[in-house]
C-alpha cells in the first residue's frame, strides 16, 4: 500500500473534534494549544509516518489531558478500536504534576515506549520552531535550549535519526540568534 492509501484509511476527524477543546488553550508564542496540536502531526506526516494511525491519532490531542484536565478520558477510550492505545500514549507524554520537567523526559529518554521518543521529539520541534526571544527570556530560551540537547535529542537520535538532525539544527539555529542578538545588545 502506497502512502496515498494508508492516509485514505486514517480517521482523524473524532480526535480532531476532541482537540477543538485546545482552541482557548492560547500558547505564549501566539495561537493556540490547537494549532500546536496539528502541527506536531504535521512534523510526523513529514517524516512520512502515514501508517502509524495510533501515532498519528495521539499528537493530534497529546497535550488535551495536560491542558484540558475536565477532558473525560473514558469518553476518549471510546472513540474507535484504537483509543485505548492512543490514550495510553497520551498519557504516557503527559507529565504529571507532581512530577518535574527534567525528571519527566528522563523517564521518557530511558523507559518509554517508541512511539512516546518519536512524539515528544516531535512535540519538541514543534515548540522548539516557535522559541523566540520576543516572547522568553534569554534564561528560559537557554535552559529550554538545554533541556532539548540533553533529553529530547538522545531521544530523536534513537528513533529518527533525520528528525535528531532537525532537532539539532534548530537548536543551533536558535542559540546563533541569541548570540546575534546579544552582540547587538537587544537582550
Amino acid at each position: 500500500m502506497d502512502e496515498t492509501e494508508k492516509l485514505k484509511n486514517l480517521v482523524l476527524a473524532p480526535y480532531i473534534i476532541k482537540a477543538t477543546a485546545l482552541i482557548g488553550k492560547q500558547r505564549s508564542v501566539g495561537g493556540n494549544q490547537f494549532r500546536h496540536a496539528l502541527a506536531t502531526m504535521a512534523i510526523l506526516l513529514d517524516y512520512k509516518l502515514f501508517d502509524d494511525y495510533v501515532l498519528l491519532k495521539a499528537s493530534v490531542i497529546h497535550d488535551l489531558l495536560e491542558d484540558v484536565p475536565e477532558t473525560n478520558e473514558q469518553e476518549l477510550r471510546c472513540i474507535d478500536s484504537q483509543a485505548n492505545q492512543v490514550v495510553d500514549l497520551v498519557l504516557e507524554v503527559t507529565r504529571p504534576c507532581d512530577m518535574n520537567k527534567i525528571d519527566f523526559l528522563k523517564r521518557i529518554l530511558e523507559k518509554g515506549s517508541r512511539n512516546a521518543k518519536i512524539l515528544k521529539v516531535a512535540d519538541r520541534i514543534s515548540n522548539v520552531t516557535d522559541l523566540h526571544r520576543d516572547q522568553y527570556s534569554r534564561k528560559k530560551m537557554c535552559e529550554y535550549l538545554k533541556q532539548t540537547e540533553e533529553y529530547v535529542l538522545p531521544m530523536a537520535r534513537e528513533v529518527n535519526k533525520d528528525m535528531a538532525i532537525e532537532l539539532k539544527d534548530l537548536i543551533s539555529k536558535r542559540r546563533k540568534q541569541m548570540r546575534l542578538l546579544n552582540y547587538l545588545g537587544l537582550t
